[in-house]
């Protein structure tokens, strides 16, 4: 089923899209590199439902993950529905992020660029472009990684450290982006992997960096009043792009 079949499709319910949603972000992290194969973590709350969550089963590449695929679980790690079982940290660290935090989606990745940030002894974001400007206030940083996540209380000491923040850096281990919607949390990591790449490129120079001001930054995250295209537009409308980019490129996610 295509993108456009979808919106052709009313009778498609709020969970159905959501796996279809879900799919899609898989096969777009290996599109875009964000990837570790198997390993890291999508999830989703269930729409309209408490301590249930959507996943690609462990042990499916992200690029052959399709909506048909997703299965559901609770914070026990309980295959609620589908076929498979959830990942014990992805357990561990979603399902108390989800409750505590209040996010409705959760990414977790090790993708490239933010890994390599997060490997600094001083990991922070700059906002020394217009893009990183948008992060400005929205970056938690946990700066004590303890080891893989065992134990739920991981993922409690995560929600602890990530607050009402829309992106939590994990020294020495990757990051996790939060979301309203599957296309407002993917485009937030596809964009963050973008700025951190500029700023390691940049480091890399070894000049100094220029960062913008605050009266800069506060102009940059303002939106203009006459704006046509509010951010959950733009977002909507990013990944239904995205989406079209797949169903050339890797079809099959929402079957």
């Amino acid at each position: 089923m295509s993108v456009q079949a979808l919106k052709k499709n009313p009778q498609v319910d709020a969970i159905e899209q959501a796996k279809i949603h879900l799919a899609a972000a898989n096969r777009l992290a290996v599109l875009d590199d964000l990837h570790e194969g198997i390993d890291n973590h999508f999830t989703m709350s269930v729409p309209g439902q408490i301590d249930r969550y959507l996943i690609l089963p462990f042990g499916l590449h992200w690029s052959e993950a399709r909506a048909s695929d997703m299965i559901v679980f609770n914070e026990k790690g309980e295959t609620l529905a589908g076929q498979g079982v959830v990942e014990l940290s992805a357990q561990c660290i979603h399902a108390p992020l989800h409750r505590l935090t209040g996010a409705n989606v959760v990414l977790h990745t090790h993708q490239n660029w933010a890994v390599a940030l997060n490997m600094l002894a001083d990991n922070r974001l700059l906002p020394a472009s217009q893009t990183a400007a948008f992060f400005h206030g929205l970056i938690a940083y946990d700066d004590n990684y303890t080891g893989l996540a065992s134990f739920v209380n991981e993922g409690e000491r995560l929600a602890a450290a990530m607050g009402d923040k829309k992106v939590l850096f994990m020294k020495n281990h990757g990051v996790v982006v939060v979301g309203d919607t599957v296309a407002q949390a993917y485009k937030r990591l596809y964009k963050l992997e973008r700025v951190c790449r500029a700023q390691v490129l940049a480091m890399s120079t070894g000049k100094p960096i220029q960062v913008l001001s605050d009266d800069v930054i506060a102009a940059v995250q303002k939106p203009p009043e006459d704006d046509r295209h509010p951010t959950d537009v733009r977002d909507q409308l990013y990944f239904e792009a995205m989406m079209r980019v797949l169903d050339r490129e890797l079809p099959g996610y929402a079957d």
